[in-house]
């Protein structure tokens, strides 16, 4: 069965049996970068710098939360199944995967010959304690929403694992990427969150969080044509203006989150190439909605009226993305919404009446913001108060520490910035952010109606009833949920010239979908 409506050729048979694509964002490079690409070649140690990281950083699984720790996760785990370049979901430690007729229970072959670092081989249960350790009422893992839908999980033998839903799940397999599942070694049927140890292309010397981590290659790592350096040094540089002077001064070879108010230095120096790939990543603005005033809808409209996203886009990212409509599916996903949703623009005027619906004609609203949240935010908040002033909301920005941001701001306070690095599917991203009670539901939003939309659009096997599922639940978190989401951004990243990387690099997440350390090398 193919769906005319699938733009990327994906259909339910594709996604049952083996691997299957999504829609890969472009990729801008420049003109030095678009020349065939050498041979790799192994050796060297790898420095980068990342725009986050903290001393509360963990290694336990349930709680990474940020790109450091994505990062590193992935150069030490390998997981079920791997996203590449092109969007294309591809075998990692299963080999292979089939389907019942109806997407209910998945039996995954688990790949032979894998070991972990200790020299343990990674066997069926394996990952069905891997997979546990994020399921269950006491699991506080940021992945448990989307597992939340198993109902049982065995070891049939040493290498097939079988897999029972509450009900059909078309994209399970995608879920299965997910960078908070990585496959660990089991004891006694549970695996130890606080263990280094992975069957992932980088062995852990040494990590201390919110300082660095080192990783030397696995020697025995399965997949020969990847992992290419000697060793990686990952080190957390918060400050942009920092991060950016120890890329151009030597003191690292790759360097995320590039300041776009300073990204056009970057692109003077002979020895420096710029990287800009197009995916889901969004930034917003939550607000709590369970206390006034944002309990008030017509406040929460009010504001997203009063946001001049345009100029956000060419302020802010200096033209690196494009406007966003208040929900976080994003182009490259399957189901977005396109033309059905009218976009949202600055209108001083309804943002006034709004907030006249709510008994108002002016508000003093705060709001929190870091460049920890993301490039530009502390900016960004300053250009929503200019423009919110004309619709009557007074709006207080209080920059905040970049250290702590993510634990003493973030979910603490009403009315913050954050960022999004979207999810492959429409059904992952709404049921890890917006699912009324979930641990990342950001403005602890709960509408009845997207819940139900949302499990049955997981279950639902007919693309275009999907699709019309889907486009609702788009429209209700634009038109009554509580975050607002002006802006898309790209990915711009920068390294050395002595830095090689893939003909194409993926747009799922930020690194080459974080996967930097085993598909880079030196030239």
């Amino acid at each position: 069965m193919t769906n005319s409506n699938n733009r990327t050729g994906l259909t339910r048979r594709s996604v049952l049996r083996g691997a299957t694509a999504l829609g890969a964002a472009a990729l801008i490079l420049p003109a030095s970068m678009r020349a065939a690409k050498a041979e790799p070649k192994k050796g060297g140690i790898l420095r980068i710098g990342m725009g986050h990281g903290s001393t509360s950083d963990s290694l336990d699984p349930g709680s990474w939360d940020n790109a450091y720790s994505q990062v590193f996760a992935t150069s030490r785990h390998n997981y079920l199944t791997e996203i590449d370049a092109d969007g294309a979901l591809q075998p990692e430690i299963a080999e292979s995967w089939e389907a019942s007729a109806d997407a209910a229970t998945w039996t995954f072959k688990i790949r032979q010959g894998v070991t972990f670092h200790s020299g343990k081989d990674v066997t069926a249960e394996d990952v069905v304690a891997s997979i546990n350790f994020h399921r269950g009422e006491d699991s506080t893992s940021a992945a448990k929403p989307i597992v939340d839908g198993i109902t049982d999980i065995k070891a049939t033998d040493s290498h097939t694992v079988v897999v029972t839903l509450d009900a059909g799940n078309a994209d399970f397999p995608f879920i299965m990427s997910d960078y908070h599942i990585a496959i660990m070694p089991a004891v006694d049927g549970s695996i130890d969150p606080t263990s280094t140890d992975g069957c992932g292309a980088y062995v852990v010397d040494n990590f201390e969080a919110g300082v660095e981590a080192r990783m030397t290659r696995n020697p025995n790592y399965w997949k020969t044509d990847r992992a290419h350096f000697d060793g990686i040094e990952l080190l957390p540089i918060v400050d942009g203006a920092a991060r950016q002077n120890a890329l151009i001064s030597g003191q690292v070879d790759v360097i995320d989150r590039v300041d776009l108010n300073t990204v056009h230095l970057l692109k003077r120096s002979s020895k420096i190439n710029v990287l800009s790939v197009t995916g889901s990543q969004h930034y917003v603005f939550p607000m709590d909605s369970r206390a006034a005033p944002f309990s008030d809808n017509n406040v929460r409209m009010a504001m997203k009226h009063a946001v001049d996203r345009e100029e956000l886009v060419e302020k802010i990212l200096n033209g690196y993305g494009s406007v966003g409509n208040d929900h976080p599916i994003s182009t490259a996903n399957r189901f977005h919404a396109g033309d059905a949703i009218e976009q949202r623009t600055y209108d001083a005027d309804k943002a006034k009446w709004y907030l006249k619906q709510a008994g108002l004609t002016s508000i003093d609203l705060d709001l929190s913001v870091s460049d920890a949240a993301f490039g530009g935010a502390v900016d960004a908040g300053v250009l929503m108060s200019e423009k919110s002033a004309a619709a009557g909301i007074n709006l207080k920005v209080t920059r905040e520490p970049s250290d702590g941001y993510w634990s003493n701001v973030w979910m603490q306070k009403p009315f913050v910035a954050s960022y999004w690095g979207g999810r492959p599917t429409e059904d992952w991203m709404f049921s890890t952010a917006y699912k009324s009670g979930v641990n990342w539901n950001e403005s602890f939003w709960s509408n009845a109606r997207f819940d139900e939309l949302l499990a049955s659009a997981r279950s639902e096997l007919d693309n275009d009833k999907r699709r019309e599922m889907y486009v609702e639940m788009q429209g209700l978190v634009r038109d009554e949920g509580s975050t607002l989401i002006p802006m898309f951004a790209s990915y711009v990243m920068a390294h050395s010239t002595a830095v090689a990387t893939p003909e194409k690099v993926a747009p799922n997440w930020t690194m080459d979908g974080f996967r930097v350390a085993e598909r880079w090398w030196f030239a």
